[in-house]
């Protein structure tokens, strides 16, 4: 083949399609627990999280809810992924070799933000949220009173009661229940099986399933080592537990240019994608975690 401009525009266009098909076929799930932010700047500050205020009755002036009651901040962060393509390849019409490559630049870069979200989960007995506890931690406070959201029990019916229990029960600083009813328990691969058994069973040893249905299972493999941890999550309201923060859309990119130092030098013609983003914890109200590590 030619070098030339025309030809190595070519060549991009027909890399970019290759790209945005496979980027639009992948089905990432971090959607399904984690709110999509948009950014409009370096960092974003949540100060409306804290208390979850209700209505109440009207007598009097109004009362004004305090929306400043956090200073919680995610930074966004760039994150991008590049092959080189020899100069070679391309005289010799072997571009087709790099096809593979190009898709996987896009499959992890549409996957990508799966890692960011099950990352915070599975870290989340350790990294703080906007109280500055851990996200799931026995000393959240509401008003004066200390809540948990945590738990070590393995993943078993009982546990799973308790955890919806415990989701249904929380209340704002006033006493007021919030009104949360999770819908979803995210699990690692290696309980896929033991969520089933609690929510997807009508029978269990005989006996019929009560909590059939009551949630639907979630298994997420970027969960993979974290294998007998379990998350039980209210993800129908406005704002769901997790936040992934958008800065920018994934891009290809490409440095190709004949004067390129890569090219020059090199003989190297390079490929890329490239975003910016961040994830970050939101109301640990809506999540209740057990890392599995007693009986």
């Amino acid at each position: 083949m030619l070098i030339n401009p025309q030809s190595l525009r070519g060549i991009y266009v027909a890399y970019n399609t290759l790209f945005n098909k496979m980027f639009q076929a992948q089905k990432p799930i971090y959607e399904q627990v984690a709110t999509i932010v948009p950014s409009t700047t370096d960092t974003e500050t949540y100060a409306w999280l804290g208390d979850m205020p209700g209505m109440r009755e009207w007598i009097g002036d109004r009362e004004i809810q305090n929306l400043s009651a956090s200073d919680y901040s995610i930074k966004n962060k760039d994150f991008e992924s590049t092959i080189g393509v020899p100069r070679n390849a391309i005289e010799d019409d072997k571009l087709g070799i790099y096809n593979p490559s190009v898709q996987m630049l896009a499959q992890s870069a549409a996957m990508h933000p799966d890692k960011l979200i099950f990352d915070l989960l599975g870290n989340g007995f350790t990294e703080k949220c906007y109280d500055g506890e851990a996200f799931f931690s026995t000393n959240h406070k509401v008003g004066k009173q200390k809540v948990s959201n945590k738990d070590t029990a393995k993943l078993t019916m009982k546990a799973y009661i308790a955890a919806r229990t415990a989701i249904m029960s929380m209340t704002n600083s006033k006493g007021e229940p919030l009104g949360l009813v999770p819908d979803t328990l995210v699990v690692p691969p290696a309980l896929d099986a033991a969520a089933r058994d609690i929510l997807v069973a009508d029978v269990i040893n005989g006996t019929r399933n009560t909590m059939v249905g009551t949630a639907k299972p979630l298994v997420a493999p970027r969960l993979a080592g974290h294998d007998t941890s379990w998350f039980l999550l209210c993800t129908s309201m406005p704002i769901k537990p997790l936040i992934y923060q958008k800065r920018t859309a994934a891009k290809f990119v490409s440095l190709t240019a004949e004067t390129d130092e890569n090219v020059f030098m090199k003989k190297v013609f390079i490929y890329g994608v490239d975003y910016r983003g961040n994830a970050g914890y939101g109301f640990w109200q809506m999540a209740y975690g057990s890392d599995g590590s007693t009986n």
